[in-house]
């Protein structure tokens, strides 16, 4: 017999999954459409497996089996919080991807609640998901007047970390260093600063003064999203 029920509980987890993937990925996300639908499909699927695998074993009705059906949820639950900790970046001092993961977290409790036939619920919660992606992102404690970068620098041996440093911050930038290396054949230095530049400050005009600055050899400045 075709379980034409547990077909449809599949695909639920599966398409709610892929709404909240879809909202990662216009947002240019790693983790976006695909991963968040595989991730429903896969959590779905495992619950329909926990719910109704025994009855696809063809036991006797003498027979006498216990059957444990949380112990596969409860796997899902710690493979996720595995899979979701693999979308977190840090670089520096800036971490990035703790949304996504717990956006990849969130789908699979969607896929779980479709996977049981939880189908209310399921919807409720990943409009829930939607609306904490969406519009809560613009009410967020953040300074919106400016714009974390990240600002690499080549230097020579004589160019002083800490003079360029302070002529960031005569910008009014806010500044800290997440990376700073020397060679030793020839005293050649690489700094990674992360800055907070003021809308009011021009890029260009951050540039200018890095690339004035003694010893500089090469200015790059990305912006963190």
């Amino acid at each position: 017999m075709i379980a034409w029920d547990l077909f449809g509980r599949i695909a639920v987890g599966a398409a709610l999954g892929g709404v909240i993937g879809y909202e990662r990925d216009l947002h240019g996300r790693p983790a976006g459409l695909r991963t968040h639908m595989i991730v429903g499909l896969a959590s779905a699927t495992f619950m329909v497996v926990s719910t109704n695998f025994v009855y696809h074993q063809h036991f006797g009705h003498s027979d006498l089996v216990e059957v444990d059906a949380s112990r596969i949820a409860a796997s899902i639950v710690s493979g996720m919080g595995f899979l979701a900790g693999g979308a977190i970046l840090r670089t520096g001092v800036t971490v990035q991807g703790l949304t996504t993961a717990a956006a990849l977290w969130l789908v699979g409790a969607i896929g779980m609640a479709a996977g049981s036939g939880m189908f209310a619920e399921a919807v409720f919660v990943t409009a829930v998901g939607m609306l904490a992606l969406t519009i809560l992102r613009r009410l967020e404690d953040k300074d919106h007047s400016t714009q974390r970068h990240r600002v690499e620098l080549s230097l020579d041996r004589e160019a002083s970390a800490a003079q360029l440093t302070s002529t960031l911050r005569e910008l009014g930038l806010a500044v800290s260093t997440t990376a700073h290396e020397r060679r030793t054949d020839d005293g050649a230095q690489t700094l990674t600063l992360d800055v907070r530049v003021p809308d009011a400050v021009p890029i260009e005009r951050v540039l200018d003064a890095l690339t004035a600055a003694p010893g500089v050899q090469r200015a790059r400045v990305e912006h963190v999203t």
